[in-house]
């Protein structure tokens, strides 16, 4: 029997930088195509939460070293990943319910969970070299419920059972045209289009950025509690912000917002 040529620990844990406005959040295993094992899972969600804590970050950048972005999770460890609170799904959604605006720059394979690690993401910009498939029915898994919501949401309900019921591959083009991908450009265009998209999101307002982001979610899961919004909007009409970024508008100049 051959041996598994790159250990299924290979690499390092994810990492986090945080850089004024912007953090960013790397994967790096690429020998294993970052596979995520169970002690990766506290890893990313302690990510999150310093992110959730560093008020100053708007927007979190979700990458991945070597040629693909993720291969979801250890299939030979598979039942570490459903740990009741602290499983493979938790931390999906601890990353969808980040406070800042978080884009995934998607360079190539994306599968299993990782696609919904991708999901999650409020952006997903990705290279002409991306697929992406969901093999559970493959591997006899029934998968977790917010996933499944997920895909539902942003996917719409006959796609998600194209690809959870056939297991399905999707190249690059057709991950655009289920709207998996909300931004598709070369490989070579890739870095400059994540890091434009990235600068754009820093520069907005922090109040309406951040609120309009958790509303806009709470809106399509259904949770947005009664009179949430107009206390956002008041708050805003208050806010210093709104003032410069009527000034800025005015002057045609950009604005310079503190988040007050």
């Amino acid at each position: 029997m051959s041996k598994d040529p790159a250990p299924r620990s290979a690499g390092q844990a994810p990492a986090l930088a945080i850089d004024g406005h912007v953090a960013t959040l790397t994967l790096r295993r690429p020998a294993v195509a970052n596979r995520l094992a169970a002690a990766d899972l506290p890893v990313l969600r302690a990510h999150v939460d310093a992110v959730n804590r560093a008020e100053g970050v708007l927007v979190l950048l979700l990458r991945a070293e070597g040629r693909h972005f993720c291969s979801g999770f250890d299939i030979a460890d598979m039942a570490a990943s459903q740990a009741e609170g602290a499983g493979f799904g938790d931390m999906v959604d601890a990353l969808e319910d980040c406070r800042a605006v978080t884009v995934a720059a998607v360079q190539g394979g994306v599968y299993g969970g990782a696609t919904d690690i991708a999901l999650a993401c409020d952006f997903r910009v990705g290279s002409e070299a991306a697929q992406m498939f969901m093999p559970a029915a493959r591997l006899g898994l029934h998968f977790y419920e917010s996933g499944l919501r997920r895909y539902v949401e942003r996917l719409g309900l006959d796609t998600a059972k194209r690809l959870f019921l056939t297991g399905e591959t999707l190249d690059a083009r057709a991950m655009r045209e289920i709207g998996f991908l909300t931004h598709l450009v070369t490989p070579e265009a890739l870095e400059g289009a994540v890091q434009a998209l990235v600068a754009q999101l820093a520069g907005m307002a922090p109040l309406a950025l951040l609120g309009m982001k958790r509303h806009l979610n709470r809106i399509a899961r259904g949770t947005l509690p009664e009179g949430a919004v107009r206390e956002a909007t008041l708050r805003t009409l208050a806010s210093d912000d709104l003032r410069e970024g009527q000034l800025a508008w005015k002057e045609k100049r950009p604005a310079r917002f503190t988040g007050r």
